[in-house]
């Protein structure tokens, strides 16, 4: 098992509240990491997707009581929200009694707002982390290392595998599972087919703005079912919307998301991309780099700081404006290039965005000044420079 960052978070988490939820994609190593948990208390394990332990919840409240003094991990816990007020008696009854750690760890593939129920009825003794992907930061941050990353993308299974065609393989089998399973169970109606379509061309609009209405006319469905599947592989911690800024900056913005598959391994493998050669090569290889840094990033980026995207519609424009807890603004641009030239629509933005320092991340190499207030750097020693996430 490769060493998590978020493992530390996640112990410390578990002193000090009642039930902490941690939540990610499947596949992403969530039950790896919950079940490797150096804890003093004992453990019991139950997944949600195996008929045997979803049998002895026959009656929650009798089966689960029996384990006070235990954390007990509920794996898959969508599948089961009518637990969530069994479980909010129960933290109750064990705080009445002076029980101060973690009853409960939670695990769920979906994000709080698909288990809205959980943050209701477990309002004020929930905590929730999410588990992304392998970082850049929890590998060797070498070249090497990196445009493997890169081309394979940070879930586990395809990141290790014996090779680039076996990595594919993986992530086109982990695609299939969501389209033709895990989208069924969570109501959706369309075909395998037309669902794997979607995912296609939101491959090949990575980094684009959303366009609901061009989606919605080549897929032959209204834009209203477009938005609901969107907001799913977004709940499903898939897609990630990247929004307009907003605060009125005294130009005329452009005011709709660039949507990002997360992970790049997916991105590739559903355009088609087979090697770092051919990557190198596609027309999507900006794109896929800069939603790869800023995948990276935006993992690393504390939970009280504002992300955004910035464009005019003169076309001035930010890849990232970082606003921290303070106001204060980062502009960051990204550019596969390890000697990017400043151009004017980010000297325009900055300027009227007041940032307070600007930087272009790169592959690789040492930092080095581009002007008065920017700073070349490359992804590796920029993520150094970010709190982890938390």
């Amino acid at each position: 098992m490769l060493p998590r960052q978020l493992e530390s978070i996640l112990c410390e988490r578990l002193t000090r509240v009642p039930a902490v939820a941690l939540l990610g994609s499947r596949q992403v190593g969530k039950t790896t990491l919950a079940r490797s948990l150096r804890i003093e208390k004992p453990v019991h394990y139950l997944d949600l997707e195996r008929p045997s332990d979803i049998a002895k919840l026959s009656d929650p409240e009798l089966y689960l009581g029996g384990f006070a003094g235990q954390l007990v991990i509920l794996d898959e816990i969508q599948r089961l929200p009518g637990l969530f007020p069994v479980l909010r008696s129960l933290i109750d009854e064990r705080r009445r009694a002076g029980e101060r750690s973690a009853h409960f760890l939670l695990l769920g593939s979906a994000s709080p707002d698909l288990l809205q129920q959980s943050a209701e009825t477990l309002a004020g003794r929930i905590s929730y982390l999410e588990l992304s992907p392998l970082t850049v930061t929890e590998l060797e941050a070498t070249a090497e290392t990196m445009n493997r990353h890169w081309l394979r993308g940070g879930y586990p299974d395809a990141y290790l595998a014996g090779s680039d065609a076996a990595s594919r393989e993986w992530c086109d089998d982990f695609i299939t599972s969501y389209v033709e399973r895990y989208l069924p169970l969570l109501g959706v109606a369309s075909s395998p087919l037309l669902l794997r379509r979607l995912c296609t061309m939101l491959a090949h609009q990575q980094g684009c703005m959303l366009n609901v209405s061009r989606l919605s006319a080549s897929l032959g469905i209204d834009g209203k079912t477009t938005r609901h599947y969107i907001a799913l592989l977004e709940g499903l911690y898939l897609l990630r919307s990247i929004p307009a800024y907003s605060t009125n900056a005294g130009k005329r913005l452009i005011k709709s998301p660039k949507t990002y598959w997360r992970d790049s391994g997916l991105l590739h493998t559903l355009a088609g991309i087979q090697d770092l050669d051919s990557l190198l090569g596609h027309p999507l290889c900006g794109q896929s780099w800069e939603g790869y840094c800023l995948e990276q990033i935006i993992t690393h980026l504390p939970r009280t700081t504002a992300f955004s995207h910035y464009r005019t519609q003169a076309g001035a424009e930010l890849d990232l404006v970082i606003e921290d807890a303070g106001g204060k603004i980062t502009a960051v641009e990204i550019k596969r290039s390890l000697s990017p030239a400043v151009s004017r629509g980010y000297t325009e933005s900055c300027a009227t965005l007041g940032a307070a320092h600007g930087y272009y991340v790169i592959p690789q190499g040492e930092a080095y000044p581009l002007n008065r207030g920017t700073t070349a750097i490359s992804l590796p020693e920029f993520l150094s420079k970010l709190d982890p996430a938390s």
